[in-house]
């Protein structure tokens, strides 16, 4: 057997202990990033869906005039951003 051989055979167990050690880290901190990206994604949406309603409610009761309401559904949306971006970092 060559020297070449040897030497990486030698140091071969050490390369698979230190991958089978670096697996379970990297998986854990993506099924994090994978729950804060759905939690973020999920505040953004029932954000959303409330001022589709919230707008829809401010139109019947004809307190204000459309740009008004509309007005107040771009203001909760971006709330509603920010609430993610909070979640997410």
């Amino acid at each position: 057997m060559s020297m070449g051989k040897r030497g990486f055979l030698a140091i071969a167990p050490a390369l698979v202990a230190v991958g089978l050690l670096a697996a379970p880290v990297s998986g854990n901190a993506a099924t994090d990033n994978a729950r804060e990206r759905r939690d973020g994604r999920d505040t953004r949406q029932d954000t959303r869906q409330g001022g589709r309603n919230e707008k829809v409610d401010c139109r019947q009761a004809d307190q204000k005039n459309n740009s008004e309401c509309r007005q107040e559904f771009r203001d909760d949306k971006q709330e509603g951003r920010q609430e993610a971006r909070d979640i997410k970092y």
